[in-house]
């Protein structure tokens, strides 16, 4: 079984930006199909996207609730900086700050996990 973080950097004003959350969606839709142990993390920019893919008429909701399960939180500085964090909290996602108020990617690579970014 394999351990997977992926991370999701992208900001949500650019197409380049949609095409890089659709590729981690797709890619933590297949480790849980797989049955793997996957996390995905919003960081930096990627912290907006919580709010845009809770829209039901989103291109890509249905496919966000699929993973939303495992999403592992959401950087808690970053959710701040880019004026977010009530909407990421509203929406049910935790907030993750445990290094600095950021996700802890050490913590992370030290239980085993093999970190992606999209």
């Amino acid at each position: 079984m394999s351990k997977v973080a992926i991370i999701v950097l992208a900001d949500t004003d650019t197409h380049e930006g949609l095409g890089r959350v659709v590729n981690a969606l797709e890619a933590v839709k297949e480790f849980k199909e797989g049955r793997d142990d996957v996390q995905l993390i919003f960081d930096g920019a990627g912290a907006k996207w919580i709010s845009e893919l809770e829209k039901p008429d989103h291109k890509l909701h249905r496919l966000y609730v699929v993973v939303k399960d495992r999403i592992g939180g959401v950087c808690e500085f970053c959710a701040g900086a880019f004026g977010v964090k009530e909407k990421v909290v509203a929406c049910g996602v935790k907030l993750a700050g445990e290094h600095d108020g950021h996700p802890s990617f050490k913590k992370l690579v030290s239980q085993g996990y093999q970190v992606i970014t999209f």
